[in-house]
């Protein structure tokens, strides 16, 4: 079954020539303003991170201490400061490296610093708040987790994606509606179109027999529907003429 599948999902695809193309997107474009907003969130977003590391590490901050110091406004040590450049490093990388690499990475940072809160504020004034964290550190991480999982969605995770959106439709544009001729139009197709789909299944699941294997085996040397249906109903002649 997952062969056959693989196959029409494959082999039913229209020429490259026949194919419809997608307009080309205006500069100004939906879909040109969501990489824009993407890469540039990116940005934003590390350059803060990163000056938040910088000047803690600037200030000379104990490495481990569990009580912090502040800077901006928030509680930070040694540690914290090295992850908040890391952080910022790869947000910048990505960016680099495409907008909707940028996107992926905003989203997974960003539920880690939802995760982040949620775990520190259990270990706040303990022996074990490794990142220094304060009151304050949570509800950093908590906003700025939120920002990160917007912008990295903007555009992207929603059932109304504008039509020039680069996330729009991307598994229809590469695989094209069926024909019409492709699909059964007769009762006999019809029928064999069940009995192949049963063949299939039984298949996959090791209880066909050899005459279901047989006809699978040779509905795969071929690629459409149309070509499938019809080696599966000359088995049916030929039972029928011997």
């Amino acid at each position: 079954m997952a062969l056959s599948l693989h196959r029409h999902r494959t082999a039913d695809r229209a020429p490259a020539a026949t194919r419809p193309q997608t307009p080309p997107r205006e500069p100004g474009g939906a879909g040109n303003r969501v990489l824009v907003v993407h890469r540039t969130g990116a940005f934003v977003v590390a350059g803060v991170i990163a000056l938040f590391g910088v000047l803690g590490l600037a200030n000379g901050l104990d490495f481990f201490s569990t009580d912090g110091e502040r800077v901006l406004g928030l509680s930070s040590n040694g540690l914290l400061s090295t992850i908040s450049l890391v952080t910022a490093a790869v947000l910048v990388f990505s960016a680099f490296r495409s907008p909707r690499t940028a996107s992926t990475v905003m989203i997974v940072i960003g539920a880690l610093f939802l995760v982040s809160a949620l775990a520190n504020l259990a270990v706040l004034n303990t022996e074990l708040n490794f990142l220094a964290f304060g009151l304050s550190n949570v509800g950093f991480s908590v906003v700025a987790g939120l920002v990160l999982l917007f912008v990295g969605t903007y555009g992207r995770v929603s059932g109304h994606l504008p039509p020039d959106s680069p996330y729009a439709r991307e598994r229809d544009d590469e695989v094209p509606p069926v024909s019409a001729d492709e699909y059964p139009s007769t009762p006999a197709e019809f029928a064999a179109e069940r009995a192949m789909r049963e063949a299939e299944v039984a298949v996959v699941q090791h209880v066909a027999s050899s005459e279901q294997r047989r006809r699978v085996d040779a509905m795969s040397k071929v690629q459409t529907r149309k070509e499938r249906r019809e080696v599966w109903m000359s088995f049916d002649r030929a039972r029928r003429d011997a």
